[in-house]
């Protein structure tokens, strides 16, 4: 319980900007059926000046989400107030379900939904919502992710090694600087004429508060044929394909590649031609504004570019199988 909740109060903070206070022990909870306090623990907090019960999810065992819901109502019914149900995963398609529902909930790291609590919420994310044209440059996005891949994780880190990696002028890597610093995600210092960020959140938290701000790295995806049959082939294996090599989803019918802009155009000088729809025998080419090869000797794009490509697929396959990449993320 200790854990999960320190998780809930840190994913609060990122998303809202407010602390909550320490829960206390919810005095009622002897008064639930047995069943219930065997599966929860429970807990009162006042949050944005509303008091709610936590209903926190004592293990990961995966609950039905109509015991959920009539859990929850027993304990609003008996509380008189918000019950908000608090566990350390749940599939996107459950989390979906349980926002049509209208039924509160914590995923640290994943989602919050407080129906109950809406206005207030709503007038946070106001205050915190970037403009829609306050997002990380390409450069930028692609060297914070090559930082949150950094094994081990590294608070500070020097921006030029991280940008001379990429391929990126000192111009652009100065453009990043200001960026991360701006947005929050890191404080910017000099020492020995260089230029050094020091990260102000934990990964997690980082990839978490950043989500606004970050975007697919696909600018366009094309149908590629080459003028002889050698099944040629140039960078990354990326979208669903990608995503099949990590998860159990099933592979799709045929291979999705990523390509930077600079290996298109090879790729063109050297024969490929863009079909106007598929053919058999093509090949489905994403071409990236960013490098494709953030980890070194990988056979498939990051995991952190890859969700960031597939995160708005309304497919529930893909998004069950992204929840199982979110597993392998590394921190």
């Amino acid at each position: 319980m200790t854990d999960l909740l320190a998780a809930a109060r840190d994913y609060v903070y990122t998303v809202l900007g407010i602390a909550m206070a320490e829960v206390q022990p919810w005095k009622h909870a002897s008064e639930l059926p047995y069943h219930l306090r065997d599966a929860l623990d429970f807990g009162e907090i006042a949050l944005l000046g509303h008091p709610i019960v936590l209903a926190i999810a004592r293990t990961e065992t995966a609950q039905s989400l109509g015991e959920v819901r009539t859990w929850l109502a027993k304990v609003r019914t008996l509380a008189g107030r918000p019950a908000v149900y608090v566990t350390g995963a749940m599939a996107s398609f459950e989390r979906r379900r349980l926002i049509e529902q209208k039924v509160p909930f914590i995923v640290p790291g994943n989602q919050l939904y407080l129906p109950d609590l809406g206005i207030d919420l709503r007038e946070h994310f106001r205050q915190r919502t970037p403009a829609p044209d306050a997002t990380l440059s390409p450069a930028t996005q692609a060297m914070l992710i090559a930082a949150l891949l950094r094994k081990p994780w590294q608070v500070e880190w020097q921006a030029s090694m991280v940008a001379d990696a990429l391929g990126y002028t000192p111009m652009t890597t100065s453009r990043a600087v200001r960026e991360l610093s701006a947005a929050g995600l890191a404080d910017a210092y000099t020492m020995d004429r260089s230029r050094w960020l020091r990260m102000t959140l934990l990964p997690a938290q980082t990839w978490e508060r950043a989500q606004p701000l970050l975007r697919t790295p696909v600018k366009r995806t094309v149908w590629v044929a080459y003028p002889d049959s050698t099944g040629h082939h140039a960078g990354r294996l990326a979208g669903m394909s990608a995503l099949a090599r990590h998860s159990m989803l099933a592979e799709p019918q045929w291979r999705v590649y990523a390509v930077s802009a600079a290996e298109w155009k090879v790729a063109t000088g050297d024969g490929a031609h863009e079909l106007p729809e598929y053919t058999p025998g093509a090949q489905q080419w994403q071409v990236w504004s960013y490098s494709p090869t953030l980890v070194p000797d990988a056979d498939t794009v990051d995991p952190l570019s890859l969700a960031l490509s597939l995160r708005d697929s309304t497919d529930d396959r893909v998004q069950l199988a992204l929840d199982e990449l979110k597993g392998q993320f590394p921190w």
